[in-house]
């Protein structure tokens, strides 16, 4: 097992300097916290991690979670994770004091989930689900069902679901059929079937609450007519007693990654007792499931760049202790008198390293830019400003979810290469990132909805106001990097990249002005990888005006060789990674339309 899975300076470096903290911990909801009380928290969250999750890693994977005599089973760091993850906070963390909550930004829980996610990406799930499940419930919920669940929810005794998808829907929550009957007793007869249910059953978890999607009888079809519900799998009787609610689990799906974070098939009023309670109002349960989806996929993407976090440092450290071969002389010949050496003296061993900390630090400071956005729309008490704040986050937040899910892969499959033969053993751990990354992708909605929601949606949000707005953030950032001798390189590229954004939107919008949007998002995923290195390029060069910065005023918060380490990444990432939006570009621009024939005979 490899001793290092993420680098702390770098998590704190991002989250500290080139987010700069401090502008969120002026909001005045985050006045009880500072930069130390923050640095402590993070401090204890890898130790906790360090302790409880990483040297658990391979074993949840060996022995994985699985149904048996009508129950999940699963590893005994599940219930570690929930209780003592519970007591540290991790649960509560970002919730107001009133209830049960540390009022941390989401930019600090954020940074502390992925020191966890990189740690054991099986075990965050289980407390990350509950968190999402309990804001639902605070949000949106009468004050009764909040009192009476959520207290349990934050400390980690109750664990928390989101039921959405069901057999014959897939994605398409239009289709859904779980059906709600009212009742006399102020609640609703549930019946139906949920799938894909992460973290849905477990036996350290007293009771599950799950927050299901459900249409009431004589609702409207589509998504108009869907509701939320509080469907505990033990509900409470008028003595405060625990009760059975007729929720049935049916079975757990094997994975081909993941092992340890169960994912189960759930059953619903199989005996006509199941009683699920409204959340706020009929018909707006998708509006409120959604008003949360930001918060999801900024965790799926956390997720995506922690797990590649944890394959990079398990390639390093193979490069720095792997000898193999000789480097070539003046000559272009081999010495083999000399001893082998060390892989990571390979110029393409190099590269590949090269290319998973680019990515993996790239898209972590993007990640964190996305929570702080967030933290300030929700707490700015300027109208204007949240209204910038909200705008932005609309604008990065499918890249934040589809970047660090698609390049982790690309990225882990490097590593993988790094490792040769032996990467491709069960004895070491870069199969195992490499089969838990591939869910990133498909969590919270896949590559291609993402990709339509970027192109389809947010680059025409209120008639193109989104991208100005963004354009003119990168802009800035732009500016502050050309006046440095040094990276005025990279500043201008960047700026030539926009240059292309918009020639390839001004030839895509047309389409969808005259109502051909087939052909306008047609390659939205192909769009999608271009506008990602646009915005990781945003990134490094963020992350290279800070670090140059640094350099120049003598900053000893980290020593020199870290900033220039940052400095190294950014050419690697423009040198290597940034150049090939040119040959994405020629796709969208090209005429072709044989993804949209209808012929099937040109796919059978």
């Amino acid at each position: 097992m490899v001793n290092k899975y993420v680098d702390l300076p770098s998590v704190k470096f991002f989250m500290n300097n080139v987010q700069e903290l401090e502008s969120v911990l002026s909001k005045k909801r985050f006045a009880d916290h500072n930069l130390e009380s923050v640095d402590m928290f993070i401090d204890s969250v890898k130790q906790f991690a360090d302790r409880e999750l990483f040297p658990y890693f391979k074993e949840m994977d060996e022995n994985p979670a699985h149904y048996k005599d009508g129950k999940i089973h699963v590893h005994q760091q599940v219930g570690k994770m929930m209780k003592e993850g519970g007591e540290m906070g991790l649960i509560a963390a970002p919730f107001d004091y009133e209830d049960g909550g540390l009022q941390l930004p989401l930019l600090v829980h954020t940074a502390a989930n992925y020191i966890l996610d990189a740690a054991n990406n099986h075990l965050p799930g289980y407390s990350g689900l509950t968190t999402g499940a309990a804001e639902l419930i605070i949000e949106f919920a009468s004050n009764e069902l909040k009192e009476k669940y959520t207290p349990k929810m934050l400390t980690g005794e109750w664990g928390g679901t989101m039921c959405l998808t069901e057999p014959q829907a897939g994605s398409s929550l239009s289709d859904i059929v779980t059906k709600a009957s009212p009742c006399d007793g102020g609640y609703y007869k549930i019946s139906g079937q949920k799938i894909f249910i992460s973290g849905g059953d477990h036996q350290y978890a007293e009771n599950i609450v799950h927050l299901l999607l459900a249409r009431i009888e004589g609702a409207p079809a589509g998504t108009k007519g869907i509701s939320l519900f509080v469907v505990p799998k033990m509900r409470l009787d008028e003595n405060g007693n625990l009760e059975p609610n007729d929720v049935t689990t049916v079975a757990d799906f094997e994975k081909m990654g993941q092992k340890g974070y169960c994912t189960t098939h759930l059953g619903f009023g199989d005996e006509e007792n199941c009683r699920g309670y409204l959340v706020g109002e009929e018909n707006k349960g998708l509006h409120y499931m959604f008003l949360m989806m930001n918060g999801a996929r900024i965790a799926v993407g956390r997720a995506g760049s922690a797990i590649a976090s944890g394959a990079y440092y398990a390639s390093l450290e193979y490069a720095n202790e792997r000898p193999q071969g000789r480097k070539l002389s003046s000559d272009g010949k081999k010495d083999l008198k000399e001893k082998q050496s060390l892989i990571i003296e390979h110029p393409d061993v190099r590269r590949m390293l090269m290319l998973q900390k680019a990515m993996v630090e790239g898209s972590m400071n993007l990640i964190f830019k996305a929570s702080k956005y967030f933290d300030l729309q929700h707490n700015s008490e300027d109208e204007e400003e949240k209204h910038k704040y909200h705008t932005l986050l609309e604008m990065i937040i499918p890249v934040v979810k589809t970047y660090p899910s698609e390049a982790g892969i690309y990225s882990i499959n490097n590593g993988l290469q790094v490792l040769g033969g032996y990467g491709f053993c069960s004895d070491f751990i870069l199969q195992q990132y490499y089969r838990d990354i591939r869910i990133c992708t498909i969590y919270e909605g896949t590559t291609g909805i993402q990709s339509q929601d970027l192109l389809g949606r947010k680059m025409m949000l209120n008639n193109g106001e989104g991208a100005k707005l963004l354009m003119e953030e990168i802009k800035k950032t732009i500016d502050e990097a050309s006046q440095d001798n040094d990276l005025k390189e990279w500043a201008t590229s960047l700026d030539k990249k926009l240059e292309e954004t918009q020639k390839i939107l001004f030839h895509l919008i047309p389409f969808a002005s005259k109502g051909d949007y087939e052909k306008f998002l047609a390659d939205a995923s192909i769009f999608m990888e271009f506008f990602s290195l646009v915005l990781i390029g945003w990134s490094w060069l963020e992350i290279g005006v800070v670090s140059k910065r640094a350099i120049i005023t003598g900053d000893k918060s980290f020593d020199t060789a870290f900033f220039e380490s940052k400095l190294d990444a950014l050419e690697y990432f423009y040198a290597y990674e940034l150049p090939k939006t040119s040959g994405l570009a020629e796709v969208m621009l090209h005429p072709s339309s044989v993804t949209i024939k209808t012929d099937k005979k040109t796919i059978s």
